[in-house]
């Protein structure tokens, strides 16, 4: 592979992204965190999950300045290294990408401020109102930004215009809800609450190891593991929707992440394999035959990738791999979310033990699941920018590159190695050591609260902390 300036900058994007996908995939879900259990706090008044929320809150605030700015580099590169599809496909892609930063980005960046900074200078529910602004503003960022890399993957609602070859948008609700932004809107959407989920029972673990058994520690390693019991069968179904769509519409990629080479009524999953890109075959390949009905419901037949002209085929070694690690990750999650609840059930989960050691390095599962799953979609989508539909031609990624030297591409990849590498890796030591010590300080005093439902109770990990008096105690 020749390092031209194409690759590069295919690889300058991959780097950044790669970066920058972590921040909101863990923000998300924290944000959603964060809003159950301030609703919580206020709700059954427990201080314990206030100290969840004061606790989590910092880490949110790092992670969310660190999305935003790896955010902004990004979204620069559409001009510096991918100009001729900024120009191509920027009537589509344009608006969408403006909507995100009108509909979400200030409604966060608005209500960051008051839960940050205005515990004291605002009443609960008004405090309680903004963090559900936050979380309610990820969930619509992701929304807009899902929805134009959906349309990337399967436009719809466009036509290019005969002069200038451009995109322009014929039908603005059939390109935001293309048909496979659905599907990926859920799946992110999951992605992103079982990422923050195994950061939290990582977190938990190594305090249980360490000796803290606190009353947030014992809260907030069954609400992670619940979480994981409950979101990675959705999350294998919503792939499982994900994968049927791209397989109407994406038929190379398909046969990429399952290794199929030759065309037929009746596939194998293939569970190992080396593909063989030049020969087109797979070697040591490890296959269950017999398995496409029950993962296709279609009744044509399954296209392999010699169907497909080699200059229109995805990298198959990058593509087949990534799904299967994406999927190995979720499948380890999983087994620990059932694994902890059990533990919970028999009363065992605060103390130190094997699930414990093996949480704690599993806490990077989800992220290692979503850069994964992006790798997939996005090179499987090669060798288009925007891939083909009926009628309509798609846009190479060779002709969408800006005409950049070289020299120019190399070098600022390099720098932004070198920026990433000292700042992004010096915040996410620090979030760590945020997010994996104790709760052994004192607890912070809840103010007082206007309403409390009779009769409310959440089952016994902690008893109600008694909420102390400003009154002088009357003299014995």
């Amino acid at each position: 592979m020749e390092l031209d300036a194409l690759i590069l900058s295919r690889l300058q994007f991959a780097f950044v992204v790669a970066f920058h996908i972590l921040f909101p995939a863990f923000t998300i879900g924290l944000a959603a965190f964060l809003a159950v259990c301030e609703g919580l706090w206020l709700w059954t008044k427990r201080d314990v999950f206030k100290r969840l929320y004061l606790h989590w809150i910092k880490i949110f605030a790092l992670a969310f300045a660190m999305g935003v700015v790896s955010g902004v580099v990004m979204s620069y590169q559409f001009g510096t290294n991918w100009s001729v599809f900024s120009d191509k496909a920027g009537s589509v892609i344009g608006p969408l990408l403006g909507y995100e930063v009108l509909t979400a980005f200030f409604l966060e960046a608005t209500f960051l401020g008051v839960m940050l900074f205005g515990w004291k200078r605002v009443g609960n529910k008004l405090h309680f109102i903004s963090t559900l602004a936050v979380a309610i503003g990820t969930t619509i960022s992701a929304f807009w930004i899902l929805s134009a890399n959906s349309w990337m993957q399967t436009p719809a609602g466009h036509a290019i215009d005969a002069e200038t070859g451009n995109y322009y948008a014929t039908n603005f609700w059939e390109v935001i809800f293309n048909p496979s932004f659905p599907a990926r809107y859920v799946h992110m959407m999951l992605a992103a609450f079982i990422t923050t989920a195994a950061v939290i029972l990582a977190a938990g673990a190594w305090q249980v190891i360490r000796g803290h058994s606190s009353q947030p520690t014992r809260w907030q390693i069954r609400m992670a593991a619940g979480t994981l019991a409950v979101l990675m069968p959705l999350q294998i179904w919503a792939g499982h929707w994900s994968g049927e769509v791209a397989h109407k519409h994406q038929p190379a990629k398909v046969a990429a992440i399952e290794g199929w080479w030759e065309t037929a009524d009746v596939q194998g999953t293939v569970l190992f394999a080396l593909p063989d890109e030049e020969n087109e075959r797979n070697i040591a390949e490890v296959t269950l035959p017999g398995t496409s009905p029950y993962l296709f419901s279609s009744k044509e037949p399954l296209q392999g990738l010699k169907a497909f002209a080699e200059e229109d085929r995805p990298p198959v070694w990058i593509v087949f791999w990534a799904f299967r690690i994406m999927v190995g990750a979720g499948l380890v999650m999983l087994a620990l979310g059932v694994w902890g609840c059990v533990l919970w059930w028999r009363g065992r989960i605060d103390k130190p033990g094997f699930f414990h050691w093996i949480s704690v390095p599993a806490g990077a599962l989800g992220f290692i699941s979503v850069v994964t799953g992006w790798v997939v979609a996005e090179v499987g989508r090669q060798p288009y920018t925007v891939y083909v539909t009926e009628g309509v031609p798609g846009l190479r990624t060779e002709d969408s590159v800006a005409p950049v030297a070289y020299g120019q591409v190399a070098t600022s990849l390099l720098v932004f190695m070198i920026v990433y590498a000292i700042i992004f890796t010096a915040g996410t030591i620090y979030m760590a050591r945020i997010a994996t010590r104790g709760f052994e300080d004192d607890a912070p005093e809840p103010p007082e609260y206007e309403h409390r439902p009779p009769g409310w109770s959440l089952g016994a990990v902690d008893e109600p902390a008694e909420v102390p008096s400003s009154k002088p105690k009357p003299a014995e």
